[in-house]
């Protein structure tokens, strides 16, 4: 079975099925992370032996048939921007400190709490103020399909290791694109959720504008992760309630009378007519699967 083309969805399948096993899953990526570090250079902290224990404690679970969610034994990479026990949290940068963290972020937390395999810290740009991920710290992170391009930033490992599969659930942050546009590089999908959907702590040093959520390889994969990370934490005292939702139930219900505004340009930008030409096919798109259309100029 090649590794590569599974989902988390679909792992958890197989892991049902005993077709295989959290643990030989969790050594086949940490072996190709090992492959790829000096070519992609995804992560930037990787920890062999605690994944390799959250792997053999999620098998016990799988074959007493009691498994703590559907994502239990999925290996997962957290940006190094979000505290992580045991781990320090550079977030890029030479200045900070190499001591390991004494608690979980949220994040964290969540994906414990739902049996995920932490295999380490995604590489992220320093501070996440860049939307390249290179840094002094960790070196750059390159494009997994074309090493000689970017990977963007600032959540690039994240979504460099979502391609490669080096990791099906990532997690990273997004201000002004740092999600969103690694996830465009490397062919993957990531969303910026609300604020306070996927609460922080630490307070984050850019406010509000520090948003966390997922990078994975398919929609179901994203909200399956949300329904985990999306969780309700006192430490953040400006998340939202847990509003119960499953973000994954109405995924196939389509976009039918759905209202979406988009501009070219907000009302400023200087598009490539390659660029135009391609967006006009995807709003196209969305007019053929039946939502109402609108171009808009928000100045």
């Amino acid at each position: 079975m090649d590794l590569k083309n599974l989902t988390a969805t679909g792992l958890a399948e197989e892991f049902r099925r005993r077709h295989l096993s959290p643990v030989e899953v969790t050594s086949h990526i940490l072996q190709e992370i090992e492959k790829t570090q000096g070519t992609v250079n995804a992560y930037r902290l990787i920890d062999p032996e605690a994944a390799l224990a959250q792997a053999r404690a999620s098998e016990q679970r799988w074959l007493q048939d009691k498994p703590l969610s559907p994502l239990d034994g999925v290996p997962a990479g957290i940006k190094d921007l979000l505290h992580v026990q045991g781990w320090p949290t550079r977030k890029g940068s030479l200045a900070t400190s190499a001591d390991p963290q004494r608690q979980d972020s949220p994040v964290a937390a969540r994906l414990r709490e739902w049996g995920a395999v932490l295999l380490g810290k995604t590489n992220t740009s320093e501070f996440g103020w860049k939307n390249l991920t290179e840094t002094a710290l960790a070196g750059d992170t390159r494009n997994p399909w074309h090493h000689e391009y970017i990977s963007a930033g600032s959540s690039g490992g994240a979504a460099a290791a979502a391609a490669l599969g080096l990791g099906l659930l990532q997690v990273g942050t997004d201000g002004a694109g740092s999600i969103r546009m690694p996830a465009a590089a490397c062919g993957v999908f990531g969303f910026k959720p609300s604020f306070g959907r996927v609460p922080v702590y630490p307070p984050a040093h850019n406010g509000n504008l520090f948003h966390a959520g997922p990078i994975t390889r398919s929609v179901e994969d994203a909200a399956l992760l949300l329904n985990c990370i999306g969780g309700y934490d006192a430490r953040d005292w400006t998340a939202l309630p847990h509003s119960g939702q499953d973000w994954c139930t109405e995924l196939e219900t389509g976009i039918q009378g759905m209202r979406i505004a988009y501009s070219k340009t907000l009302g400023f930008g200087q598009v490539s007519e390659e660029i135009a030409h391609l967006m006009d096919k995807a709003v196209a798109r969305f007019a053929e699967l039946g939502a109402r259309v609108e171009e808009a100029c928000p100045g």
